[in-house]
């Protein structure tokens, strides 16, 4: 098989998807690119907690470069038995995977809670405030409300795209960090027919 082809796509997967966390993170920082918003504090406070560039982002490159370099494993594990070492290899991954599931399900959070409470903005009464804090959500529906913000420009749009884009990917990680405990535990379980079929096969 295949456990370690598995795991090595999966790893290659979250490298794309923790760089385009780390981009949306940043990105949020700069409403319309301008950055005076950010040096005044004037960003949703879950901007701060640094979800798509720590828990997206930088976390997951851990289990990324461990589920990569499963495939060329030529550890000679326990008493230079290759089968075995193969086979630890495997179950090791699922510890990095369990690294990654927090970190993505840290993202997935922090992203959800920013959707929820919207930006902080500059309102019609001239007062920087959390607009929609006390909407629950329901200003996402009703797109018409989102003018109540007056500044920055189009923040609310800015703000709902990027942690909607954070909140995907970070499903996405989660998801195929999951999916690698099942291959980690499968390869580590069935690892010794797998890799025994292998070497008929050369």
């Amino acid at each position: 098989m295949c456990y370690g082809k598995c795991a090595r796509c999966i790893g290659h997967s979250l490298v794309w998807l923790a760089i385009l966390c780390i981009v949306a993170n940043i990105l949020l920082y700069f409403p319309n690119g301008e950055t005076k918003y950010a040096s005044e504090n004037h960003l949703s406070r879950f901007v701060w907690f640094f979800s798509g560039i720590v828990g997206g982002g930088l976390l997951m490159f851990l289990p990324a470069f461990v589920f990569i370099g499963l495939e060329e494993d030529d550890c000679c594990g326990c008493c230079g038995h290759e089968n075995c070492g193969k086979r630890c290899a495997m179950f090791s991954s699922v510890l990095a995977a369990l690294i990654g599931i927090a970190g993505s399900g840290y993202c997935v959070i922090v992203a959800a809670l920013g959707l929820a409470e919207g930006p902080q903005c500059l309102d019609s009464s001239g007062h920087w405030n959390y607009t929609f804090a006390n909407t629950d959500g329901q200003y996402l529906l009703d797109t018409s409300t989102w003018s109540q913000c007056t500044e920055p420009k189009h923040v609310v749009e800015w703000n709902v795209s990027l942690f909607s884009i954070l909140l995907a990917l970070g499903g996405i990680e989660f998801i195929l960090c999951l999916v690698q405990v099942i291959n980690g535990v499968m390869g580590g379980i069935c690892g010794y027919c797998c890799f025994r079929q292998q070497r008929y096969d050369c």
